[in-house]
């Protein structure tokens, strides 16, 4: 299975298992599905190197490896051993693989979120039989939940919003950006909308980095206890899932404070950034850019979700 130009590749792009990564073969031609641990590999089927796998030759013929991964610890979930590299299924709703002593998943089940709308006013989900994710099913409901529902919609006693008028019949009704979900490094921040040609409310999501984890910091003015937005001298490249944004940037970030406060984005706004994969792969993500930074006693308290009094918001833009 040596290489052969010009290259022939399948019009439609392959449909990868979940948990499997769609690299480039080694040929520099097509986008292929990784092999897995211990499956046979070839230059045209190259192994997934981001599982830390790579073609083992020495002990196959005929130009054919297997997938072996690089050394490194085991890991033991529930008294189960699993080697490094290796892809499991713990449950029929995730797909796990254990890198070097680190277990992480995915989900194999969608985590969407629906909130009620004129044609659907009491979702909720359910389990159906012989079915492993529970799915969305629109039951009937009160008077009071369908009036909650149409809220959403300009008041015409005339006559009810048809799917040909919701737009212009639409109140659109947006949150403010939650919180960033991490304190330092790239993390979530997410609002509910109706802001969409259905005028149903949806949860829409943005990355935000409200400081680098690596942020040198400043040292305060005489007199100020604060520093609260340094920029960075040079621009930077942001990163996300191991891809790199197409270009760079001078974002502002919040600082410290040298009081017992905290400093957190009060005033944001968004921008749809390019981010480019080493396979040749691009796609685009809104993300946060802070505009003015506040800062406050009410903090987060670092890994405690069920005790946290952390509430503030972000006043957005509207994008």
């Amino acid at each position: 299975q040596a290489c052969t130009y010009p290259c022939q590749c399948p019009s439609q792009p392959a449909r990868c298992p979940a948990g499997t990564s769609h690299v480039l073969d080694a040929c520099g031609c097509c986008k292929v599905c990784a092999r897995q641990l211990g499956e046979l590999c070839s230059l045209r089927k190259p192994c997934d190197h981001h599982k830390g796998l790579y073609c083992d030759f020495s002990k196959m013929h005929g130009g054919s490896g297997i997938c072996l991964a690089h050394e490194g610890a085991t890991c033991d979930l529930l008294g189960k051993i699993y080697h490094n590299g290796e892809s499991f299924q713990p449950s029929c709703k995730l797909q796990c693989i254990c890198m070097d002593g680190a277990i992480g998943c995915i989900p194999l089940c969608s985590d969407d979120l629906r909130l009620p709308s004129p044609e659907c006013p009491n979702p909720r989900r359910v389990k159906l039989r012989n079915k492993c994710c529970e799915e969305w099913v629109c039951a009937e409901g009160s008077e009071d939940r369908l009036d909650t529902a149409m809220a959403v919609f300009r008041e015409d006693p005339a006559h009810k919003p048809e799917l040909n008028h919701v737009q212009e019949n639409c109140l659109v009704q947006t949150t403010e950006w939650s919180a960033c979900s991490k304190s330092c490094g790239m993390g979530i921040s997410a609002r509910v909308t109706n802001n969409n040609p259905q005028c149903r409310l949806e949860k829409e999501t943005r990355l935000c980095m409200v400081r680098p984890c690596d942020l040198p910091v400043d040292k305060t003015k005489k007199g100020r206890k604060c520093v609260r937005t340094p920029k960075p001298r040079q621009s930077l490249h942001f990163e996300f899932s191991g891809c790199t944004s197409s270009r760079s940037y001078r974002p502002r970030f919040c600082g410290s404070c040298t009081d017992g406060r905290c400093c957190t984005p009060y005033v944001t706004s968004t921008v749809e950034v390019e981010f480019r994969c080493p396979e040749g792969d691009f796609f685009q993500r809104k993300m946060m850019f802070i505009k003015m930074c506040s800062c406050h006693y009410d903090c987060p308290r670092d890994n405690d979700i069920f005790l946290a009094t952390y509430h503030r918001r972000m006043i957005g833009d509207h994008v």
